[in-house]
């Protein structure tokens, strides 16, 4: 308890710190633009949009609660779409509150209602973080290879003007001239590694198993079954699908929500895939992407000739609309799911 109360307050602080950073240079002009730009959106049309980008992060996460569903089937149990999406809501629910609580509550919703067993389906909550953090490097790179030279001349420091691409070029021939301590650095590790598996593997052999050693030994044999259930898929293609939905429905999800403000309906479909792609980063190091998907989406935009108090506006709105929407749906299915009937669905 006492870990989850540090780590809540370490993502809650870094949280505050993005919004100061993001507003302390803000002059008298710039929260007047931002106070604009949030009035703006105060008509049918713009919260229409903003309706419809909220709707799209529910098809996002439905697509997640499928996916699961296609990993959890190989290990023989059979989950309904409504219990998998029930849990998958209850997790980004929970996780606003407190980081990685939402996994766990995912995973008991799962075995209380439909019977899977704890460490099987959190084994394949681990496969989809691991696929979302495989798909999530794909399309950096993407987006780094089609947007180079947008990215190259973007000013990292204005006051020495040191742009990202002569600041990489400098930290890259850094890097060249330590390749050999890295690689020795790696072959020690990996010699390490080995030398400690062998004291392990020894060990073992000299000790008899414990009821507690044998408990043990279940979950992380549970949690092998669900990580290795992916190459047991009864239907790869719908995998792939429903990976593809969850990503195309983030990106609508954003895209839909640019035609609620004037300064970006016009922006086309690249701002929008970069906003997607780095802002993913602002939910990664700070809780629930408080204060830096805005401060993300106001220096994306800015690339493109937006107003930085402008863009800012916007990143805070279009974050507010998708946890608006987490709080609406996830409470709301929180609800449903203690009317589920507990059915053991094994196979």
């Amino acid at each position: 308890m006492a870990k989850k109360i540090i780590q809540l307050l370490i993502f809650l602080s870094l949280g505050i710190f993005f919004v100061w950073f993001s507003v302390k240079d803000l002059s008298p002009e710039d929260v007047d633009k931002i106070k604009e730009s949030a009035k703006g959106v105060l008509n049918s049309k713009s919260l229409f949009f903003i309706f419809i980008s909220m709707a799209c992060g529910v098809v996002a996460h439905y697509f997640r609660a499928l996916r699961n569903i296609l990993l959890i089937d190989p290990l023989g149990y059979r989950v309904r779409k409504s219990t998998a999406f029930y849990s998958v809501m209850t997790c980004y629910l929970a996780n606003l509150a407190v980081p990685r609580l939402g996994e766990v509550l995912r995973c008991s919703i799962l075995q209380r209602y439909d019977q899977v067993p704890f460490q099987k389906s959190f084994g394949t909550v681990v496969v989809d973080r691991v696929f979302d953090l495989m798909v999530f490097f794909a399309l950096f790179v993407l987006i780094i290879f089609l947007n180079t030279g947008l990215l190259s001349n973007l000013m990292i420091n204005k006051q020495e003007g040191i742009t990202l691409g002569a600041w990489v070029n400098e930290k890259w021939a850094a890097l060249w001239a330590m390749k050999y301590l890295v690689f020795g650095a790696f072959i020690g590790l990996v010699v390490l590694l080995l030398i400690l598996k062998h004291i392990r593997t020894t060990r073992q052999t000299d000790r008899k198993q414990s009821k507690i050693i044998g408990k043990i030994k279940n979950i992380f044999v549970g949690l092998w079954q669900g990580l290795i259930s992916v190459k047991d898929l009864k239907r790869p293609y719908l995998f792939v699908i429903y990976t593809i939905g969850i990503w195309v429905f983030y990106y609508l999800g954003i895209y839909m929500c640019f035609f609620a403000f004037d300064f970006l309906q016009n922006l086309g479909f690249m701002p929008a895939f970069l906003v997607m792609v780095v802002g993913t980063i602002g939910f990664i190091i700070a809780q629930g992407g408080l204060g830096a998907y805005p401060l993300i989406v106001a220096g994306v935009l800015a690339l493109y000739g937006i107003d930085y108090a402008q863009g800012l506006a916007a990143g805070w709105i279009g974050w507010g609309a998708q946890q608006l929407m987490v709080l609406v749906v996830g409470f709301t299915t929180l609800i449903l799911a203690s009317f589920l009937k507990i059915e053991d669905r094994s196979v």
